[in-house]
């Protein structure tokens, strides 16, 4: 949970990825709501469009339309976007 300052030389993720520049979400982050906008999903998080006050380690929920409210944890912050990972996979 180190705030990334270079760009990602290889793709070492496992997990396949969603496109869903469309598709908006609730993120409640120390009890406010945010409208964001979902870039890419996957099982265990999610990037976002969110350009607000959050903090790496921050306890957040997203409720996405079709898979209601999730748990999650801000991994990463950069350029007006932010990663999440949520507490329990998705189905």
């Amino acid at each position: 949970m180190i705030p990334r300052t270079v760009k990602r030389m290889f793709d070492e993720r496992v997990e396949q990825r969603i496109e869903a520049d469309s598709q908006t979400a609730v993120l409640s982050i120390r009890g406010r709501n945010h409208i964001v906008s979902v870039v890419n999903l996957s099982r265990s998080g999610a990037m976002l469009r969110f350009s607000g006050d959050a903090h790496i380690g921050e306890s957040v929920s997203l409720q996405l339309l079709d898979r209601g409210t999730n748990p999650a944890q801000v991994r990463w912050l950069r350029d007006g976007r932010m990663g999440v990972y949520f507490a329990n996979p998705l189905e």
